[in-house]
């Protein structure tokens, strides 16, 4: 009997998923999750005060290698040709929250989500690292996926805020 978790052979034992009879479809993932630091660290982000150089341009370059190299990351992923990442910032002055926004997108036989989420949270780590020097409580919160589609499962979209 085959278990209902693709990666879980019918001995139970990890494998890769064969997508070779799948459809090549376009395939979008979103994915999101949080920095939250004291306001006056992302003060110092939106000014360039930051010792280590632009925290932004370097976690969004952070975000789209990650993305590229997500399945030298996590061992059962497909590798992966994407034809697109793109990340977003957003940031919370009053809160001291960074939201990061990340798409992938492919035309392929597997889905991008984990190349979104890969993306998200090494943005977010790259934040906490160039940050650390002046702000060690920043806390990596709330990574999740957004939205997907294409595919055989089509379409997914979080209904919860």
């Amino acid at each position: 009997m085959m278990s209902p978790l693709t990666h879980i052979d019918e001995h139970g034992k990890a494998r890769m998923v064969d997508v070779t009879n799948k459809a090549t479809t376009v395939r979008e993932a979103v994915a999101e999750g949080k920095v939250k630091m004291q306001t006056s660290t992302l003060a110092l982000i939106e000014s360039g005060g930051v010792p280590k150089g632009d925290v932004l341009a370097v976690a969004r370059i952070a975000g789209i290698m990650a993305a590229k190299k997500t399945s030298d990351l996590i061992p059962l992923c497909h590798p992966l040709p994407l034809t697109g990442v793109d990340i977003q910032f957003i940031s919370r002055a009053a809160t001291g929250e960074i939201t990061i926004v990340a798409t992938a997108r492919n035309v392929g036989q597997t889905g991008v989500e984990m190349e979104a989420l890969a993306a998200v949270s090494v943005a977010a780590l790259t934040i906490y690292d160039m940050c650390k020097a002046v702000d060690k409580m920043m806390t990596l919160t709330d990574i999740r996926l957004v939205s997907k589609k294409g595919g055989k499962s089509g379409t997914f979209v979080r209904s919860e805020p």
